[in-house]
């Protein structure tokens, strides 16, 4: 399934893309199923999340990897290897490095965890991290808070994309503060955002969308739907829908009732 943007596409690294939707490939039923979701997705990027894969028991993968570099080449998808996991700068930055040689990608997602409970980011580590890596010629996409400052010292470091999340990651609660995310829009212009973690339905994507955010990145919500497949789809439309949304311009909002036919006092020829 393709769903083609209305406008003529956006970017990271350089690399020109076209859907808004990008798709993590964690906790599906199985590869087959994975695969089917991808595709109908219309996704152009993966996320892989590397160290429970490198970590775990010789074997215990089942080519995960290989799994995941083969729907990518099928459906010419690129790779967007994470940090999840990592708890310290030192860490992310190490498995940043791993990442590029196995995946031979210098894209990578930012992903350093300060607390157990919300999975919230630890902004200073984040912050340390991305400098060294943007320095070592990496690409970095951080997955942060909707803080507008962190995001600002983000930018600063050398980040051009940044991930604000909606809510807690799997938590699929949606948008918790939209008046945040509008600020980051409005005061990061030329940043591109991506809003990623706590989306659980298609309508959150189509309002995180409406609030001019570049694309939605999410996981749980398709991995873990009744049909992952059908779910992936939905929310290819959404945030196809929200996109076009934004470039139409939303009516404004009023706390009182506007006539849509507003005749006292004006001329009214009926045809």
């Amino acid at each position: 399934m393709h769903t083609p943007d209305l406008d003529d596409g956006w970017q990271i690294g350089g690399v020109r893309l076209h859907s808004r939707f990008l798709l993590g490939t964690a906790s599906y039923p199985s590869p087959h199923i994975l695969s089917q979701a991808i595709e109908a997705s219309g996704t152009q990027v993966l996320t892989l999340g590397l160290k429970r894969t490198l970590g775990a028991p010789h074997g215990a993968d089942n080519g995960f990897i290989e799994i995941i570099q083969a729907a990518a080449q099928a459906r010419g998808a690129h790779l967007l290897p994470n940090t999840a996991g990592c708890r310290s700068a030192r860490d992310a930055v190490h498995l940043a490095h791993m990442a590029r040689e196995l995946l031979g990608t210098h894209w990578i997602k930012l992903e350093v965890i300060g607390d157990e409970h919300t999975l919230q980011p630890d902004p200073f580590e984040l912050v340390d991290a991305a400098r060294q890596l943007v320095n070592a010629g990496f690409e970095v996409l951080p997955y942060c808070t909707d803080d507008l400052v962190c995001a600002q010292r983000l930018v600063d470091a050398g980040c051009r994309i940044l991930m604000p999340w909606a809510a807690p990651i799997g938590s699929g609660l949606g948008l918790l503060n939209p008046w945040a995310l509008r600020a980051l829009r409005h005061r990061l212009p030329g940043v591109t955002l991506i809003v990623d973690a706590g989306l659980g339905a298609p309508s959150h994507a189509t309002k995180a969308m409406e609030l001019g955010m570049d694309a939605v990145l999410l996981n749980s919500a398709v991995a873990l739907a009744t049909d992952p497949v059908l779910m992936a789809r939905a929310f290819a439309h959404a945030v196809s829908a929200g996109r076009a949304g934004f470039k139409a311009g939303l009516m404004p909002t009023s706390d009182v009732a506007v006539a849509t036919t507003p005749v006292g006092g004006q001329p009214f020829v009926l045809l």
